[in-house]
């Protein structure tokens, strides 16, 4: 039968968010209904809110989610009701080129459940990246459901889904930060300190961060940042050099995708250092810089999908070293709110009030 449950949608462009009623089908086969508990508030969720993703409105929000296999649809054997899961946004197919390659990471054929969940009237919801977990459940692919120890926090564990993981694997698995490496970062929001948080899981020797609000940059420091650099005030590449007795750091993340600053990040490197860029750019944004540049230096650019995870490999390692004290997953929850809080908790993130405010069920 189908369930008629909370949830929080986006219904036109540019307008605040609203708390309706929602349907969720019995899941078919491949399919997974997940009672949800805890999930965050991202950017991206405003960014649909705002029609920068499509215009397939209305919008089911909320991706950054854990909760607890309700029901399973025929054929599934990922999961089983009663299962603790964070949700991830790319579950890979197995057979595409990139699978086949051994590269599943970057997946071009990632599943989505193929029922449609639907507001009481039967008109069709978009979940954000497949996932709309701004709800009191949600129905998802099995490949979306990522078994972990039920001893996290929902609200912590949840936020793996999307920011922390995007954040920390751009240190740890497209920058491949070693122990002793020199690693700068900038933009300190949510995504920029899990990638500090990763370099400092990792050993780099020396972590900088770059923002434009000190408050981020106290953020940046409890994260791990060994130097902190204000770009209204002090020249983030000079800077950087001097840091590094004139040579450039050896990883540079973007965290913040702009064309100035992903400048920045470029010219901030090491002679064959690497760039990674995380932070997503806008459709408009362009880049104009001498060829020469490019090829006088070595080393690396790179761009991190959801920080090259596969969530199958790093959730359970990511919420096991949580929980043994080595990774402060739980620092990034600033605060925790209902759902009829949502659209005050965008004007917070906007503002760069909190790192992440998490929506608990």
């Amino acid at each position: 039968m189908t369930q008629t449950v909370r949830g929080v949608i986006s219904r036109t462009k540019g307008q605040p968010v609203e708390v309706v009623d929602i349907v969720i089908p019995d899941p078919g086969p491949g399919e997974v209904v997940v009672d949800i508990q805890a999930c965050g508030v991202c950017h991206t969720d405003l960014t649909y809110r705002e029609g920068g993703i499509n215009d397939e409105f209305p919008f089911l929000l909320g991706h950054e989610a854990a909760g607890v296999v309700e029901t399973v649809g025929a054929g599934v054997t990922n999961v089983e009701p009663g299962d603790f899961v964070v949700l991830n946004w790319r579950a890979v197919c197995g057979r595409c080129r990139a699978c086949k390659r051994g590269r599943p990471h970057l997946c071009f054929d990632t599943f989505n459940a193929e029922q449609k969940m639907t507001l009481t009237d039967g008109t069709e919801l978009t979940p954000a990246l497949g996932i709309g977990a701004f709800a009191d459940k949600t129905l998802v692919h099995e490949g979306q459901c990522t078994k972990v120890d039920p001893a996290a926090d929902p609200a912590a564990a949840g936020l793996l889904g999307c920011g922390v993981m995007a954040g920390l694997g751009a240190a740890i698995n497209t920058g491949a930060i070693n122990r002793d490496d020199t690693v700068a970062v900038i933009g300190c929001g949510g995504v920029g300190d899990a990638a500090i948080a990763g370099a400092r899981l990792v050993g780099a020797k020396r972590i900088i961060a770059v923002d434009t609000d000190n408050r981020k940059l106290d953020w940046a420091r409890e994260f791990g940042a060994t130097h902190t650099i204000n770009a209204k005030e002090l020249d983030p590449v000079e800077t950087i050099h001097d840091l590094t007795d004139g040579n450039g750091a050896d990883v540079v993340i973007d965290a913040v995708g702009r064309p100035e600053t992903w400048k920045q990040a470029f010219y901030a490197r090491d002679l064959a250092g690497t760039v990674v860029l995380v932070g997503v750019p806008t459709p408009d944004m362009t880049l104009e810089m001498p060829l020469i540049d490019f090829f006088s230096r070595g080393g690396s650019l790179k761009s991190s999908w959801y920080g090259d995870c596969l969530p199958e490999r790093d959730f359970p390692t990511l919420i096991s070293l949580y929980l043994q004290g080595r990774f402060p997953l739980d620092k990034f929850v600033s605060e925790r709110i209902g759902l009829d809080q949502i659209e005050d908790a965008f004007h917070k993130m906007h503002a760069g009030e909190v790192l992440r405010s998490v929506v608990v069920l």
